[in-house]
């Protein structure tokens, strides 16, 4: 069994192939991380308690519980917690805060339960790993880890999930919050998973960018203090990818310790790692508190996006194989890893706005000699798009520039032997188009403010669900009409002003989080029913390039920059 709980010392341990996860409930309540690294057998293969590893001790200017407080042997700056609460003596980064109605701040975690389960869990709304059975050829090979931590003071219960993935060298972690008492409570900050280092001399690995220039690879000492990555743009970004990286300062691509923290999430993130007083490092990642609030009526549950944890002691590219083969077998869930994916020619850069149906076929004819598979119809096929100040959002052929439509388009691309591929960017909107007209309060906008334009177009409210619906029936009735083998799914902006005209002031701080959940939702009832579509994810290149996005578009379109070299 990959998961194991020893009811007399309290005590999980969690194993891989290669990895060791292990934690303890101490005397007070407190879920304590004991530690994460390389898989070893001790005492005829039972579980040590390694908790020998911390030394207790009086520390100054330190908080101890209230239990604690004439031992003064603990002291919640200093335990190694396994998600950390707020306002509790525990001065370093927090997993989750908390406001209440009563006024008060914080949140003090205990345990209450637990339960092991065979399979993996599911987070609704959210993508996650799933178990391929088809790989494994065997039933129940992963397992779930279920903690129960609870707040007294406020009746909220944090669900901690642990998804073992033991030939796959993979612990999954996600968080499910619940009002379990009797008034409302405003989630200020609700991260996804925390992770205590407490020795170790380690480097921090993470990739940093702008629009054509992405993951740019840096290497830097964590130091004492809190080193932040982060986006709050709406969307992962170019210029900080929420993939992190920790690993020993020795370390290179064939040997050491590192430890990679890759969240499934496509929208504002943040990954915190401080080095404290004692040396200790807490990672702390999650959704971005900025901007967020969620408001939790009583009985009702949020639940934090899931992150990949994986550990090596081979080094990074040890590192990087046990994510590419995690990804490509249990993110992805769409297509199948090994088809091959087609060699495109994109008509962008050819003719940007002006075609027409003669221009396009000959562009065809010269792609098919030359080898290619498929011709990809890019921006301006719809609505007045002429240029891109108007006519985003109207998802109707123009047949002025393709007469007859698709309905004569997409069969002569495909008796040319040609696959045919589309491009649309279903999230923004022109204010010069029939919808916006239509639907002004369907868009991001901050009420009496002029907002921001970028590429002078708007963000729709994807936390409504009237305009998802709105958009799958449109592009649903698109996608069963035609013959189209593929969608390029563009994103050409950050989302400001964001404001939607759909929820009332207390419910304004969920907009971001909400936004995601609607992307993913319109996205998953799309590839669902049409699986044999290939959707690659854009975003301006790879301004959304993140786990979230690759369950659902197994392929992603890597920058804007094209360079061979480059690339």
């Amino acid at each position: 069994m990959s998961i194991r709980h020893d009811p007399e010392r309290n005590l999980f341990t969690l194993r891989t192939r290669d990895t060791l996860y292990q934690m303890r409930v101490n005397q007070d309540g407190y879920l304590l991380h004991i530690y994460y690294g390389r898989n070893f057998n001790l005492n005829n293969n039972l579980d040590e308690n390694l908790d020998y590893l911390y030394l207790s001790g009086d520390h100054g200017f330190t908080a101890n519980p209230y239990e604690q407080r004439l031992e003064r042997k603990w002291s919640m700056d200093v335990l190694p917690l396994e998600y950390s609460g707020a306002n509790t003596g525990d001065f370093r980064v927090n997993a989750l805060n908390l406001s209440t109605q009563d006024g008060f701040w914080g949140a003090d975690l205990r345990y209450v339960r637990h339960e092991i389960l065979h399979g993996k869990y599911n987070l609704p709304g959210l993508p996650c790993a799933f178990e391929n059975k088809n790989k494994n050829n065997q039933e129940n090979q992963v397992q779930t880890l279920s903690v129960i931590l609870a707040d007294k003071a406020t009746g909220l219960e944090v669900n901690l999930l642990y998804g073992v993935f033991e030939q796959e060298n993979i612990i999954t972690r996600a968080v499910e919050i619940k009002n379990a008492g009797d008034k409302d409570i405003y989630l200020q900050k609700a991260a996804s998973a925390c992770l205590d280092l407490p020795f170790g001399d380690w480097d921090a690995i993470y990739f940093y960018g702008r629009h054509a220039m992405e993951r740019q690879l840096q290497r830097e000492r964590v130091t004492p203090g809190i080193k932040t990555i982060s986006s709050r743009r709406g969307i992962s970004s170019h210029q900080q990818n929420p993939f992190v990286m920790i690993c020993d300062k020795n370390c290179n691509e064939d040997f050491g310790d590192c430890y990679g923290v890759m969240p499934v999430y496509s929208g504002n993130h943040k990954t915190e790692i401080e080095r404290d007083q004692l040396d200790s490092v807490r990672i702390v990642t999650g959704i971005h508190d900025e901007q967020f609030t969620w408001k939790l009526n009583p009985g009702e549950i949020f639940n934090a996006p899931e992150i990949l944890f994986a550990y090596s002691y081979q080094g990074l590219s040890k590192l990087s194989r046990i994510y590419h083969d995690f990804i490509k077998y249990n993110i992805c869930k769409n297509l199948k890893p090994e088809r091959p994916r087609p060699v495109l020619l994109n008509n962008w850069e050819a003719t940007y706005f002006n075609f027409n149906t003669d221009k396009l076929l000959q562009i065809a004819d010269q792609a098919k000699k030359l080898g290619v598979d498929m011709l990809v119809l890019d921006d301006g096929w719809f609505g007045t798009r002429n240029d891109d100040n108007q006519g985003l959002g109207d998802w109707y052929i123009n047949e002025n520039k393709l007469p007859g439509g698709f309905d004569y388009l997409i069969p002569k691309i495909h008796e040319m032997g040609l696959k045919f591929g589309l491009w649309i960017e279903p999230e923004a909107v022109n204010e010069n188009s029939d919808l916006y007209r239509a639907h002004p309060d369907w868009a991001l906008t901050v009420p009496g403010r002029k907002p921001a334009m970028g590429r002078n177009q708007l963000i729709l409210d994807f936390s409504r669900p009237d305009v998802i619906d709105y958009l799958y029936n449109i592009l649903s009735n698109i996608l069963r009409k035609y013959d189209i083998n593929y969608i390029k799914w563009d994103m050409n902006r950050c989302l400001t002003d964001v404001y939607s005209h759909a929820f009332p002031a207390d419910r304004q701080g969920e907009i971001f989080h909400r936004y995601v959940l609607g992307f993913y939702d319109l996205l998953n009832r799309l590839t669902s029913e049409f699986p044999d579509v290939l959707f690659e994810g854009c975003s301006g290149g790879g301004g959304r390039f993140d786990a979230g996005i690759l369950a659902f578009c197994p392929q992603i379109w890597c920058s804007d920059d094209t360079d061979a070299v480059e690339r």
